[in-house]
């Protein structure tokens, strides 16, 4: 049956950033196709309200709260895990600054935090994702990049300067779109895939509350004509993390309404 191939009824998945703004309605999609979801997050409290409304709702979760920037942490606990199916790398740290006040260790968190970090669970996470292709026939790693690690943002969207694009971000999230196509190079000949997950404009509601005349120049940048609405991740995240995608792998998979194919 096709409504199969976005199952994932029996595995495990992990899940970084899970009580985000994309990480809630990614962890959610998760559970609702049947995974038993660890989110992970630095805020404990946070991430136990979040499973509590997922715990209500009859789906399985449960809290790994650490900062994924904390590599000891990280091998600790996937050493722990039996099994992995799934490993979605979503979390990012990073201190929006203005291009004049930028200093290089900016950009050396932002690195750390979205790259190295990655590359860090990934092989943290080997054995119990090869324990998953022992019992299951394969696994799946997906990293969550950015539209600006393909493009570069246009200034005269951003009227003010609070609301650009920082310099360190789009950079960081670039290097994960490689990081994605060299992991899948590794892993292809273990039945592991890894894929790269490509978010558009996907603002907060606030924001379009707040300004919108900002929301509409952002709306009009995409062939949609609109913004992305958080729930719209939903889908192309099971994509990539099922069975759908099972001959794809080392591919970057935009959801950003058209922005980048202008």
């Amino acid at each position: 049956m096709i409504g199969d191939l976005y199952r994932l009824d029996g595995c495990v998945a992990f899940i970084s950033g899970a009580a985000g703004h994309l990480g809630r309605p990614m962890s959610r999609a998760l559970c609702e196709a049947g995974a038993h979801v660890i989110l992970n997050g630095r805020n404990a409290t946070r991430l136990k309200e979040f499973a509590g409304e997922l715990e209500v709702a009859g789906l399985s979760c449960e809290c790994a709260a650490f900062d994924m920037g904390d590599f000891e942490r990280v091998r600790a606990f996937f050493a722990g895990r039996e099994r992995l199916d799934v490993l979605i790398n979503n979390a990012i740290s990073m201190t929006p600054k203005p291009f004049a006040r930028l200093e290089p260790a900016d950009f050396a968190e932002t690195y750390a935090s979205s790259v190295t970090a990655s590359f860090e669970a990934v092989r943290a996470a080997l054995p119990a994702l090869r324990k998953a292709v022992a019992a299951a026939g394969e696994a799946r790693i997906v990293n969550v990049a950015s539209m600006y690690a393909a493009v570069s943002p246009d200034k005269h969207i951003y009227a003010k300067p609070e609301q650009a694009s920082p310099f360190h971000y789009g950079p960081a999230k670039a290097a994960v779109l490689q990081l994605t196509r060299h992991l899948a190079a590794e892993l292809g000949p273990e039945r592991i895939r890894v894929n790269a997950l490509v978010p558009g404009p996907f603002p907060r509601p606030q924001v379009a509350a707040d300004d919108p005349a900002f929301a509409e120049r952002l709306a009009g940048r995409t062939m949609l004509g609109r913004l992305g609405q958080a729930p719209e991740i939903a889908g192309p995240l099971l994509f990539l993390a099922g069975a759908a995608s099972s001959f794809v792998t080392g591919a970057s998979l935009a959801v950003d309404g058209g922005w980048t194919a202008w």
